[in-house]
């Protein structure tokens, strides 16, 4: 693993707390990420720091909310280690929401001398006039911007599109997927888009929302709530955070078991063919028995 010793020297940290417990914050946040990005394959860095891989350009999408904020300063303290040797361009992009504060941002990358990109895109108008009153803006809103941002980042020659989400939206997700999709499925470090030519990168999928938040409120990070899916009542996913909530609050650590569930998968004991040879499981073959399965 690479050094991942803490700069002092790196502009966006300039005037962060000092205590222990934010450098342990800090730190536990940088490590993380870079675990990420070697187990699940981000980038190659032996072979961009020899020569034999060009350096990658990644679009790093800023909503201004804690988690891309907290996403780009961790790439950005990696970035300044020599432990990430990407280019990276931050992205916001502005969906034409009443009362957004358009200054706040560009100001905030620019002060902190960040390459980025403001893209204006009125998908905010679309949104309330295709979906039905009552109903959650979430899946069309995502829809809409998901193909903005592949767009963008082959304009701007990124190889990947770098998104915020944390432990606990994997965990919420899938257990959307469980309740209300029929399937197991959740959200992976690393994707490739349907036409091969975009990847998907969440390098902050192991961290917990609770030290993001902790972060930016350190780091004072500009804020900007979301006033459009963010203020809509029922959202299957706030339920999702609420059951994980309560679970968390009658046995702690729940969370982080439920994590590791995902990293610990075990084919041979679920019911889809397509992921294991049921058919070709015969006697005298190689078992797999679990004494956690009641007989």
């Amino acid at each position: 693993m690479a050094d991942t010793s803490l700069s002092p020297v790196l502009p966006l940290f300039a005037n962060t707390p000092s205590s222990v417990s934010f450098k342990k914050l800090r730190k536990r946040l940088v490590r993380g990420a870079l675990e990420v990005i070697d187990a699940y394959g981000l980038v190659d860095r032996r072979a961009i720091e020899t020569g034999e891989k060009p350096r990658p350009k990644w679009l790093v999408c800023l909503s201004g909310g804690k988690d891309s904020y907290g996403l780009l300063a961790v790439l950005l303290d990696l970035q300044w280690q020599g432990a990430l040797p990407v280019d990276l361009i931050a992205c916001n992009l502005d969906q034409g929401q009443p009362g957004f504060p358009k200054h706040i941002l560009p100001d905030w990358l620019t002060k902190n001398g960040v390459p980025h990109k403001i893209i204006t895109e009125d998908t905010y108008s679309i949104v309330t006039d295709k979906v039905p009153e009552g109903r959650t803006y979430c899946s069309m809103c995502s829809r809409l911007r998901r193909g903005i941002l592949y767009r963008v980042a082959r304009e701007e020659g990124c190889e990947a599109i770098v998104l915020g989400h944390h432990r606990d939206d994997a965990l919420a997700t899938f257990m959307m997927n469980l309740i209300h999709g029929g399937r197991l499925a959740a959200m992976p470090a690393k994707l490739l888009n349907d036409e091969g030519d975009v990847q998907v990168f969440r390098p902050l999928i192991t961290a917990a929302e609770d030290d993001l938040a902790k972060f930016a409120e350190a780091m004072e990070f500009p804020i900007i709530p979301c006033n459009l899916c963010g203020s809509q009542d029922g959202l299957q996913r706030v339920a999702m955070n609420r059951l994980l909530t309560e679970l968390e609050q009658k046995k702690p650590g729940t969370r982080q078991v439920m994590a590791r569930a995902l990293t610990n998968v075990r084919p041979s004991h679920l019911h889809d063919p397509r992921v294991f040879d049921f058919a070709g499981l015969m006697l005298g073959g190689k078992g797999e028995d679990d004494p956690n399965v009641p007989f």
